[in-house]
């Protein structure tokens, strides 16, 4: 469960299994919003709003997170 209680933008959530995988993607959830469990689901990505759709990221794609490691542009 993810829930906007301190955000003042829209956000899209990806809702991510143990491997990576999207279980679900919500757009646009709105600032002061709880959003729902989604079974299955081991960790939360969020992103500006439209970003879902701008990349096509859909329930059953991958995503692989890393760490920045280029330290200039920190």
């Amino acid at each position: 469960m993810t829930n906007g209680f301190n955000l003042t933008i829209p956000l899209d959530v990806l809702h991510l299994d143990r491997d990576g995988r999207v279980l679900r993607v919500l757009a646009g959830i709105k600032p002061w919003r709880l959003g729902p469990i989604v079974r299955g689901g081991k960790s939360v990505v969020e992103l500006p709003a439209g970003t879902a759709a701008r990349t096509a990221t859909v329930a059953g794609d991958s995503i692989a997170l890393r760490e920045n490691t280029d330290h200039a542009a920190a």
